[in-house]
């Protein structure tokens, strides 16, 4: 799947649970697992905040799919 990228405004939790909601094709709140319950959002967020000099990537699985965050804010689901 091609990548997708926040919003300016938009954390990359919130970009992660609505890339895979529309990937199921059912809301974010009816996702069948909380990406609390794999990853903790906050670190998440704070990770590749603007101004932090990380760079790199993320890799988890969530509702089945590999997720991978980049630190420009790339969202990429592979199943």
């Amino acid at each position: 799947m091609s990548p997708s990228s926040p919003t300016s405004s938009q954390k990359l939790s919130t970009a992660v649970i609505e890339a895979v909601a529309k990937r199921m094709d059912v809301a974010p709140t009816e996702l069948p697992e909380r990406l609390l319950d794999v990853i903790d959002p906050d670190s998440l967020d704070s990770l590749f905040a603007s101004g932090n000099p990380a760079d790199g990537t993320v890799t988890f699985t969530y509702c089945g799919y590999s997720v991978t965050v980049t630190a420009d804010g790339d969202v990429t689901l592979e199943e």
